[in-house]
């Protein structure tokens, strides 16, 4: 009896730990393919997270990067903050029958507005984040690759 117990103990604490890694692939430096943006995902408690790492500074109004502001926030208390190390992406928990991270909300600094997310690994390696509104085919998705950099410039 005590071996089943055992055997059983350890088969769960391993499907734990396997779901957990899998889980934690997410994690890292991600490089969008059309190299706008370079985030870093982190996870806080249950729940994955996104910071703005760096943005081609050709977008937008041109002024330098580490001094663009968050204007277009919905909330006016928010407006003055640098979107360079803004949190994006919050709330994504991981679906290990599905191997999707999903009920995140992204926010587009371009619009002040928020969307529905989930993020999925593809069979390459790429990272998918789609934001949506409702339902997940009235959306957008952009594409990441991972990357070991941490000085970003024009790619």
């Amino acid at each position: 009896m005590f071996a089943k117990i055992s055997f059983f103990t350890f088969l769960l604490s391993f499907t734990l730990l396997y779901s957990q890694s899998r889980a934690d692939q997410v994690l890292g430096t991600w490089l969008a393919t059309d190299h706008s943006v370079a985030v870093g995902i982190y996870k806080s408690g249950r729940e994955y997270k996104a910071k703005i790492l760096w943005f081609d500074p050709e977008l937008g109004s041109g002024t330098p990067i580490h001094t663009r502001l968050d204007y277009r926030n919905p909330r006016p208390e928010l407006r003055k903050r640098k979107i360079l190390g803004m949190e994006i992406l919050e709330g994504l928990v991981y679906n290990a029958k599905s191997h999707i991270w999903e009920k995140g909300k992204i926010y587009d600094a371009s619009s002040g507005k928020f969307w529905d997310s989930t993020a999925q690994i593809t069979e390459e390696g790429f990272l998918k984040v789609r934001g949506f509104w409702k339902f997940s085919w009235m959306g957008k998705s952009l594409t990441f690759k991972r990357t070991n950099l941490t000085n970003f410039t024009k790619l």
